[in-house]
């Protein structure tokens, strides 16, 4: 399958993923979900490396941090801006078997589930084929993704909610698989199961630039693809972008989606 099933592909996609993802919570996750040092540990759907490199640091010393995606623009973009030792990149779509990429004692998905709702499934039974007896399979997704908002004007709460559901049914989105990540781990049998939920993308009084960079990338790449019509907008997508822009500058407006965390032991040991 080529890059561009990927919803949010685009030039700048690389740059996005950086930009949105905060190192410190990174390393506090997978130091809950397990990870030591002298691991090996696969990140797969890698983004940009910042969190292949944050993984790194916490195998240190002796350990090994493979980072995988399915473009190669940006593995450049991690090669070039994260090196360590024990630390390497490598191009691949992670919806096949990944055989060739060797045993893992810790294998991290963050993020990437949810861009393939059909596929999820199988995507983590290719993972715990992928681990050696007794490692770590940590998912980390959203639930009710970018719809748990308050104070919106009601036109942009319908066309968020609609987008939404649009990305669900053309494009393979499922807003809703951090609910689901529990399960897929029970129904493969793994053991020592834990799940940790916590909030992301939190946003109330202030509006970080990283934040709104990260906001506006994502409303415009969703709303183009979704096919969407925006009939409450006489001015269109265009109007739609500036209205969601101008509401995140107001300090009473309030969002969060539930970040969940869940790592479970493979059996075997």
């Amino acid at each position: 399958m080529s890059e561009r099933n990927y919803l949010m592909e685009s030039e700048e996609e690389a740059i996005r993923l950086d930009v949105k993802t905060d190192g410190r919570t990174v390393e506090e996750h997978a130091r809950w979900a397990g990870l030591q040092p002298g691991m090996r540990v696969g990140d797969l759907g890698c983004g940009s490396g910042k969190t292949t490199f944050h993984l790194n640091r916490g195998v240190q010393p002796g350990g090994h941090s493979l980072g995988v995606d399915i473009a190669a623009q940006r593995i450049d973009f991690a090669r070039a801006h994260y090196q360590a030792p024990g630390l390497e990149f490598r191009v691949k779509d992670i919806r096949e078997p990944l055989g060739d990429l060797g045993r893992f004692d810790f294998i991290w998905v963050r993020f990437v589930l949810e861009y393939y709702r059909i596929q999820s499934f199988d995507m983590v039974r290719h993972l715990s084929a992928a681990l050696n007896p007794g490692g770590t399979l940590c998912l980390i997704d959203l639930d009710c993704n970018c719809l748990r908002f308050h104070g919106f004007p009601l036109r942009l709460e319908r066309a968020v909610s609609f987008i939404m559901a649009r990305l669900e049914e053309r494009l393979n989105f499922d807003p809703y698989i951090g609910i689901k990540l529990y399960a897929y781990l029970y129904d493969l049998g793994f053991e020592d199961i834990q799940v940790m939920v916590a909030p992301h993308n939190l946003i109330y009084s202030t509006f970080k630039e990283n934040e709104k960079f990260n906001w506006k990338k994502k409303a415009q790449i969703a709303a183009e693809r979704s096919g969407y019509e925006f009939d409450e907008y006489p001015g269109g997508r265009e109007e739609f972008i500036a209205e969601l822009d101008a509401v995140f500058s107001d300090p009473r407006i309030f969002t969060y989606t539930p970040l969940m965390v869940c790592r479970g032991r493979k059996p075997g040991v």
